[in-house]
Protein backbone atom coordinates (compact mmCIF):
# COMPACT_ATOMS: atom_id res chain seq x y z
CA UNK A 1 0.00 0.00 0.00
CA UNK A 2 1.24 3.44 -0.96
CA UNK A 3 1.90 6.23 1.94
CA UNK A 4 -1.12 7.91 0.90
CA UNK A 5 -3.31 5.45 0.90
CA UNK A 6 -2.08 3.97 4.17
CA UNK A 7 -2.55 7.61 5.70
CA UNK A 8 -6.20 7.72 4.02
CA UNK A 9 -6.61 4.37 5.65
CA UNK A 10 -5.91 6.05 9.18
CA UNK A 11 -7.96 8.95 8.69
CA UNK A 12 -11.22 6.58 8.06
CA UNK A 13 -10.28 3.65 10.24
CA UNK A 14 -8.89 5.66 13.80
CA UNK A 15 -9.76 9.14 13.29
CA UNK A 16 -13.35 8.12 12.21
CA UNK A 17 -13.54 10.99 9.71
CA UNK A 18 -16.67 10.60 7.10
CA UNK A 19 -15.94 8.98 3.29
CA UNK A 20 -16.70 12.09 2.31
CA UNK A 21 -13.93 14.05 3.52
CA UNK A 22 -11.66 10.95 3.55
CA UNK A 23 -12.21 11.70 -0.22
CA UNK A 24 -11.36 14.88 -0.42
CA UNK A 25 -7.91 13.88 1.61
CA UNK A 26 -7.61 11.24 -0.99
CA UNK A 27 -7.57 13.76 -4.05
CA UNK A 28 -5.72 16.46 -2.47
CA UNK A 29 -3.05 14.29 -1.82
CA UNK A 30 -3.71 12.55 -5.26
CA UNK A 31 -3.20 15.98 -6.78
CA UNK A 32 -0.05 16.73 -5.12
CA UNK A 33 1.79 13.42 -5.83
CA UNK A 34 1.32 14.17 -9.28
CA UNK A 35 3.07 17.54 -9.33
CA UNK A 36 5.96 16.10 -7.53
CA UNK A 37 5.90 12.97 -9.92
CA UNK A 38 4.85 10.60 -6.93
CA UNK A 39 8.14 11.54 -4.75
CA UNK A 40 6.60 11.33 -2.00
CA UNK A 41 8.37 11.50 0.94
CA UNK A 42 11.24 12.94 -0.55
CA UNK A 43 9.20 16.00 -2.14
CA UNK A 44 7.90 16.66 1.00
CA UNK A 45 9.85 19.96 1.49
CA UNK A 46 9.45 23.40 2.45
CA UNK A 47 10.37 24.45 -1.05
CA UNK A 48 8.52 22.25 -3.43
CA UNK A 49 5.30 23.03 -1.03
CA UNK A 50 6.24 26.94 -2.00
CA UNK A 51 6.39 25.51 -5.46
CA UNK A 52 2.73 23.47 -5.43
CA UNK A 53 1.07 26.69 -3.46
CA UNK A 54 1.89 28.99 -6.36
CA UNK A 55 0.86 26.30 -8.66
CA UNK A 56 -2.63 26.31 -7.45
CA UNK A 57 -2.26 30.39 -6.76
CA UNK A 58 -1.00 31.08 -10.26
CA UNK A 59 -1.60 28.46 -12.29
CA UNK A 60 -5.17 26.39 -11.42
CA UNK A 61 -6.28 29.87 -10.23
CA UNK A 62 -7.81 28.46 -7.09
CA UNK A 63 -8.81 30.53 -4.62
CA UNK A 64 -7.26 30.88 -1.29
CA UNK A 65 -9.82 29.14 0.59
CA UNK A 66 -9.00 25.88 -1.61
CA UNK A 67 -5.15 26.51 -0.86
CA UNK A 68 -5.57 26.76 2.25
CA UNK A 69 -7.46 23.64 2.40
CA UNK A 70 -4.63 21.73 0.56
CA UNK A 71 -1.87 23.11 2.98
CA UNK A 72 -3.67 21.79 6.20
CA UNK A 73 -3.95 18.49 4.05
CA UNK A 74 -0.44 18.16 3.22
CA UNK A 75 0.33 19.26 6.93
CA UNK A 76 -2.02 16.43 8.58
CA UNK A 77 -0.31 13.90 6.08
CA UNK A 78 3.47 15.20 7.28
CA UNK A 79 2.01 14.85 11.52
CA UNK A 80 1.25 11.24 10.29
CA UNK A 81 4.17 10.48 8.88
CA UNK A 82 6.42 12.74 11.27
CA UNK A 83 4.83 10.49 14.56
CA UNK A 84 6.41 6.99 12.23
CA UNK A 85 9.65 8.77 12.28
CA UNK A 86 9.65 9.07 8.44
CA UNK A 87 9.70 12.82 8.14
CA UNK A 88 12.10 14.76 9.99
CA UNK A 89 9.66 18.17 10.81
CA UNK A 90 6.52 19.66 8.99
CA UNK A 91 7.15 21.37 5.93
CA UNK A 92 4.06 22.93 5.87
CA UNK A 93 4.78 25.06 9.25
CA UNK A 94 7.46 27.30 7.44
CA UNK A 95 4.89 28.27 4.31
CA UNK A 96 3.14 30.99 4.44
CA UNK A 97 -0.69 30.62 3.44
CA UNK A 98 -2.72 33.02 1.26
CA UNK A 99 -4.97 35.30 3.09
CA UNK A 100 -8.26 34.52 2.91
CA UNK A 101 -11.31 36.85 3.23
CA UNK A 102 -13.61 36.17 5.98
CA UNK A 103 -17.09 34.65 4.98
CA UNK A 104 -19.82 35.46 7.93
CA UNK A 105 -22.16 32.40 8.21
CA UNK A 106 -25.44 32.74 6.17
CA UNK A 107 -28.93 32.30 8.71
CA UNK A 108 -32.58 32.52 8.31
CA UNK A 109 -34.69 34.88 10.31
CA UNK A 110 -37.20 33.50 12.83
CA UNK A 111 -40.04 34.76 11.60
CA UNK A 112 -39.21 33.24 8.26
CA UNK A 113 -38.61 29.81 10.37
CA UNK A 114 -41.64 30.46 12.67
CA UNK A 115 -43.70 31.30 9.39
CA UNK A 116 -42.55 27.73 7.38
CA UNK A 117 -43.61 25.79 10.53
CA UNK A 118 -47.00 27.20 11.32
CA UNK A 119 -48.05 26.70 7.31
CA UNK A 120 -46.68 22.70 7.67
CA UNK A 121 -47.96 22.26 11.04
CA UNK A 122 -50.90 19.68 10.14
CA UNK A 123 -48.36 17.85 8.47
CA UNK A 124 -46.90 16.56 11.64
CA UNK A 125 -50.32 16.51 13.04
CA UNK A 126 -52.14 13.46 14.78
CA UNK A 127 -54.46 13.92 12.72
CA UNK A 128 -53.59 12.44 9.83
CA UNK A 129 -51.94 9.22 11.39
CA UNK A 130 -55.01 6.86 10.54
CA UNK A 131 -54.86 7.85 6.48
CA UNK A 132 -51.21 6.24 6.69
CA UNK A 133 -51.97 2.31 5.65
CA UNK A 134 -49.23 0.84 3.87
CA UNK A 135 -47.91 1.40 0.26
CA UNK A 136 -51.12 3.55 -1.50
CA UNK A 137 -50.38 6.91 -3.26
CA UNK A 138 -52.02 8.88 -0.19
CA UNK A 139 -50.23 7.03 2.44
CA UNK A 140 -46.92 7.66 0.92
CA UNK A 141 -48.00 11.33 0.28
CA UNK A 142 -48.84 12.42 3.35
CA UNK A 143 -46.03 10.36 4.97
CA UNK A 144 -43.80 12.03 2.66
CA UNK A 145 -44.90 15.51 4.02
CA UNK A 146 -43.99 14.26 7.63
CA UNK A 147 -40.79 13.08 7.14
CA UNK A 148 -40.02 16.60 5.26
CA UNK A 149 -41.26 18.48 8.15
CA UNK A 150 -39.32 16.52 10.41
CA UNK A 151 -36.15 16.46 8.96
CA UNK A 152 -36.45 20.77 8.99
CA UNK A 153 -37.78 20.53 12.46
CA UNK A 154 -34.33 18.15 13.61
CA UNK A 155 -32.30 20.11 11.75
CA UNK A 156 -33.23 23.57 13.19
CA UNK A 157 -33.65 22.76 16.64
CA UNK A 158 -30.70 20.49 17.36
CA UNK A 159 -28.31 22.31 14.44
CA UNK A 160 -27.11 18.95 14.03
CA UNK A 161 -24.91 18.08 10.72
CA UNK A 162 -26.03 16.17 7.69
CA UNK A 163 -23.90 13.03 8.29
CA UNK A 164 -25.09 13.28 12.52
CA UNK A 165 -28.45 13.26 10.77
CA UNK A 166 -27.72 10.66 8.22
CA UNK A 167 -26.80 8.37 11.26
CA UNK A 168 -29.42 8.79 13.57
CA UNK A 169 -31.12 5.49 15.09
CA UNK A 170 -34.26 5.45 17.00
CA UNK A 171 -32.15 4.32 19.72
CA UNK A 172 -30.53 8.22 19.64
CA UNK A 173 -33.51 9.29 20.75
CA UNK A 174 -34.76 9.05 24.59
CA UNK A 175 -37.68 10.90 24.81
CA UNK A 176 -38.40 10.21 28.90
CA UNK A 177 -35.04 12.21 29.07
CA UNK A 178 -35.89 14.27 26.26
CA UNK A 179 -32.53 14.37 24.55
CA UNK A 180 -30.88 13.42 21.64
CA UNK A 181 -27.66 11.44 21.39
CA UNK A 182 -25.18 12.21 18.62
CA UNK A 183 -22.07 10.51 16.84
CA UNK A 184 -20.44 13.75 15.58
CA UNK A 185 -17.05 14.27 14.03
CA UNK A 186 -13.79 12.07 15.58
CA UNK A 187 -16.95 9.36 16.26
CA UNK A 188 -17.55 11.87 19.51
CA UNK A 189 -20.78 11.55 21.49
CA UNK A 190 -23.45 14.82 22.18
CA UNK A 191 -26.38 14.67 24.22
CA UNK A 192 -28.54 17.40 22.75
CA UNK A 193 -31.90 18.65 24.23
CA UNK A 194 -35.18 18.47 22.55
CA UNK A 195 -38.01 20.93 23.00
CA UNK A 196 -41.35 19.01 23.80
CA UNK A 197 -42.83 19.91 20.54
CA UNK A 198 -40.05 18.13 18.79
CA UNK A 199 -40.42 15.23 20.93
CA UNK A 200 -43.83 14.47 20.02
CA UNK A 201 -43.18 15.55 16.11
CA UNK A 202 -40.69 12.56 17.01
CA UNK A 203 -42.89 9.99 18.58
CA UNK A 204 -45.59 10.53 15.91
CA UNK A 205 -43.56 10.07 13.27
CA UNK A 206 -42.40 6.92 14.82
CA UNK A 207 -45.60 5.73 14.99
CA UNK A 208 -46.55 6.59 10.92
CA UNK A 209 -43.70 4.66 10.08
CA UNK A 210 -44.72 1.73 12.04
CA UNK A 211 -48.05 2.13 10.19
CA UNK A 212 -46.38 2.09 7.07
CA UNK A 213 -44.43 -0.58 7.29
CA UNK A 214 -46.67 -2.83 9.56
CA UNK A 215 -43.93 -3.75 11.54
CA UNK A 216 -42.38 -2.05 15.23
CA UNK A 217 -38.99 -1.71 14.74
CA UNK A 218 -35.68 -2.41 16.50
CA UNK A 219 -33.56 0.70 18.39
CA UNK A 220 -31.06 0.07 15.80
CA UNK A 221 -33.23 0.55 12.42
CA UNK A 222 -32.54 4.41 11.23
CA UNK A 223 -34.67 6.76 12.92
CA UNK A 224 -35.23 8.42 9.67
CA UNK A 225 -36.29 6.56 6.41
CA UNK A 226 -37.55 7.50 2.90
CA UNK A 227 -40.65 6.65 1.51
CA UNK A 228 -39.30 3.54 0.45
CA UNK A 229 -38.03 2.20 3.83
CA UNK A 230 -34.43 3.04 3.03
CA UNK A 231 -32.04 5.18 5.63
CA UNK A 232 -31.95 8.53 4.10
CA UNK A 233 -29.10 10.15 1.87
CA UNK A 234 -27.13 13.22 1.82
CA UNK A 235 -29.00 14.28 -1.56
CA UNK A 236 -32.37 13.35 -0.55
CA UNK A 237 -32.07 15.77 2.75
CA UNK A 238 -30.31 18.67 0.54
CA UNK A 239 -33.65 17.48 -2.05
CA UNK A 240 -35.86 18.07 0.84
CA UNK A 241 -34.42 21.16 2.32
CA UNK A 242 -34.93 23.41 -1.01
CA UNK A 243 -38.03 21.92 -1.37
CA UNK A 244 -39.27 22.66 1.85
CA UNK A 245 -37.96 26.34 2.10
CA UNK A 246 -38.11 27.10 -1.37
CA UNK A 247 -41.79 29.13 -0.70
CA UNK A 248 -40.91 30.23 2.35
CA UNK A 249 -41.21 33.86 3.01
CA UNK A 250 -37.82 35.86 3.46
CA UNK A 251 -35.72 32.74 2.53
CA UNK A 252 -34.19 33.99 -0.53
CA UNK A 253 -30.47 32.72 -0.44
CA UNK A 254 -28.93 29.65 -0.56
CA UNK A 255 -31.13 26.85 1.44
CA UNK A 256 -28.81 24.07 3.03
CA UNK A 257 -29.28 21.59 6.17
CA UNK A 258 -26.09 23.91 7.31
CA UNK A 259 -27.38 27.35 7.46
CA UNK A 260 -30.33 25.91 9.33
CA UNK A 261 -27.56 25.10 11.70
CA UNK A 262 -26.04 27.93 11.83
CA UNK A 263 -29.74 30.02 12.49
CA UNK A 264 -30.27 27.94 15.39
CA UNK A 265 -26.43 29.06 16.43
CA UNK A 266 -27.04 32.79 15.64
CA UNK A 267 -30.64 32.83 17.64
CA UNK A 268 -28.76 31.26 20.67
CA UNK A 269 -26.24 33.64 20.87
CA UNK A 270 -29.09 36.49 20.23
CA UNK A 271 -30.65 34.89 23.56
CA UNK A 272 -27.94 35.18 25.72
CA UNK A 273 -26.64 31.67 25.45
CA UNK A 274 -22.85 31.67 26.62
CA UNK A 275 -20.35 30.42 23.60
CA UNK A 276 -18.92 27.16 25.25
CA UNK A 277 -22.87 25.87 25.32
CA UNK A 278 -23.17 26.40 22.03
CA UNK A 279 -19.78 25.12 21.41
CA UNK A 280 -21.12 21.75 23.09
CA UNK A 281 -24.29 21.72 21.32
CA UNK A 282 -22.57 22.39 17.97
CA UNK A 283 -19.69 19.80 18.52
CA UNK A 284 -17.02 22.16 17.53
CA UNK A 285 -13.77 21.21 18.70
CA UNK A 286 -12.29 24.37 19.83
CA UNK A 287 -14.40 27.61 20.59
CA UNK A 288 -12.68 29.55 17.92
CA UNK A 289 -14.99 27.83 15.39
CA UNK A 290 -17.78 28.63 17.29
CA UNK A 291 -17.20 32.80 17.80
CA UNK A 292 -17.61 33.35 14.47
CA UNK A 293 -21.35 33.50 15.29
CA UNK A 294 -20.64 36.68 17.14
CA UNK A 295 -20.52 38.68 14.33
CA UNK A 296 -24.63 38.25 13.85
CA UNK A 297 -25.25 39.58 17.42
CA UNK A 298 -24.05 43.33 16.46
CA UNK A 299 -27.98 44.50 15.30
CA UNK A 300 -28.40 43.53 19.03
CA UNK A 301 -25.91 45.44 20.36
CA UNK A 302 -26.69 48.20 18.65
CA UNK A 303 -30.01 48.23 19.79
CA UNK A 304 -28.84 48.12 23.56
CA UNK A 305 -26.10 50.55 22.95
CA UNK A 306 -28.52 52.98 21.97
CA UNK A 307 -31.23 52.39 25.17
CA UNK A 308 -28.97 51.59 27.40
CA UNK A 309 -26.01 54.13 27.15
CA UNK A 310 -26.35 57.90 28.39
CA UNK A 311 -24.36 59.20 25.13
CA UNK A 312 -25.88 57.46 23.24
CA UNK A 313 -29.33 58.11 24.77
CA UNK A 314 -28.50 61.92 24.07
CA UNK A 315 -27.14 62.01 20.65
CA UNK A 316 -23.96 62.04 21.94
CA UNK A 317 -24.38 65.86 24.13
CA UNK A 318 -23.60 66.71 26.87
CA UNK A 319 -20.84 64.51 27.35
CA UNK A 320 -16.77 63.46 26.42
Amino acid sequence: MSLIGEYITYVRDVRRYSPRTCDLYADVLKEFSDFCEGKIPESLSTSMIRSYEVHLLDTKKEDPRTVNLHLSVLSGFCKYLMKDGRLQSNPVRMVSRPKMEKRLPVFYREESMRDYFGRTEHDASEDNLELLTGGDKVSRELYSRRLSRLIVSILYSTAVRRSELVGLTIGSVDLSRKVLRVRGKGDKTREIPLVPSLCKEISLYLQSVELMEGRVRPVSDPLLVTPGGARLYPVFIDRVIKRELGQVAGITGRKSPHVLRHSLATELLNEGTDLNSIKEMLGHSSLAATQVYTHNSIEKLKKVYVNAHPRAKSGGKNGD
